[in-house]
């Protein structure tokens, strides 16, 4: 028999499939599993109720940890701000930063836990004596992307016990080992219930004014119905009568405007970010790389270099479609995540 690890180990629990498994896992390895759940709002009480249910399947003791306060504030309140300056933000990567990693990341060391684990798909190894962040084995489900803010300390105090698992292996633990009542996914932005506009309709109390759409020339083709209501790439609600597809290309919040073009005029080769975060210590620039701009994209090869002392110029090979500024760049060497920073503009 494997003796288990004494270290203490604090699992975020979703109620969902994969942070189940995880805990699954850890119970086999570490003699002091907790489960722990956190109350960001109404959206999260089904949650609460699931990740209980689980632990005492599991037989761990499970805790319910309310931030609720926290998470409006920092993570749902800039949300709604962003969009209302013309950007579209990421509030996943947020809310592990300041949330997850940050707040939940301050309780549970105050409770004297050694470590903290997540579902996450990534994985950590250490190198030349550094704690490093890597891809996933499934890249399908991958997840690296949205943890580009974390530093070498935390690393080394947390766990992701998925990133050597592919998401069949995890089905299969969750059935095998009566887990499979858990909720299988979680939606893509935990407080959005369907469509980002909807709830910025019905929770976002700021002030939208509707304005002008129109083309590259300048010329006036119609009125939008506001600039939170639109992002970059879209299609839908825009203009009627036109003989080919338009989407938005570009939003002009100093003039009120949506600007609009073929789906050609989406492709760009260049981009500007700020509020860069590196892994580990920061890299000699010009970089050469491969980045995802959003997390559903595809790595490709680019070149970062020193726009400012706050800005970086990410160059790709290939023109991208859609660059968004509000959305998050990534960089990778091979499977390692060297940082990132927040899309300012596209050229």
């Amino acid at each position: 028999m494997i003796k288990k690890k004494e270290q203490k180990v604090a699992i975020a629990m979703s109620g969902g499939l994969d942070s189940s498994v995880a805990a699954f896992c850890l119970k086999q390895k570490y003699n002091q599993v907790i489960g722990i759940t956190l109350k960001l709002g109404p959206f999260t009480d089904k949650a609460v109720l699931q990740a209980q249910k689980i632990a005492q399947n599991l037989e761990i003791k499970h805790q319910v940890i309310d931030l609720t306060k926290e998470f409006t504030q920092k993570i749902i309140s800039p949300f709604c701000q962003n969009y209302f300056q013309g950007l579209t933000p990421n509030p996943c990567i947020w809310c592990n930063e300041k949330i997850k990693f940050g707040l939940l990341f301050a309780k549970i060391k105050e409770q004297g836990f050694d470590y903290l684990a997540t579902g996450h798909y990534a994985k950590i190894k250490k190198r030349k004596g550094q704690f490093c962040l890597f891809q996933a084995k499934d890249k399908s489900r991958d997840q690296s992307y949205f943890l580009y803010r974390l530093n070498p300390d935390q690393l080394s105090q947390l766990i992701f016990p998925l990133g050597k698992l592919t998401k069949q292996q995890v089905r299969k633990i969750a059935r095998e080992n009566n887990l499979d009542l858990a909720k299988k996914e979680s939606r893509e932005i935990c407080f959005v219930k369907d469509d980002y506009r909807e709830f910025i309709k019905n929770n976002c109390f700021l002030n939208s004014s509707p304005g002008l759409i129109k083309d590259k020339e300048g010329n006036i083709l119609g009125k939008h119905q506001g600039l939170p209501f639109y992002t970059i790439g879209q299609r839908k609600g825009l203009i009627k009568g036109q003989k080919e597809p338009v989407y938005v290309i570009a939003i002009n919040k100093e003039t009120n405007s949506l600007i609009i073009g073929q789906e050609k005029d989406l492709y760009k080769r260049e981009l500007k970010a700020k509020n860069i975060s590196w892994v580990n210590k920061k890299l000699r620039l010009p970089l050469k790389i491969k980045a995802k701009i959003r997390y559903r994209h595809k790595p490709t090869q680019a070149i970062v270099t020193k726009k400012d002392k706050e800005e970086l110029k990410v160059e790709f090979k290939k023109a991208q479609r859609a660059i968004t500024p509000g959305q998050s760049v990534v960089f990778y060497q091979k499977n390692q995540v060297l940082g990132g920073g927040i899309i300012t503009e596209f050229n």
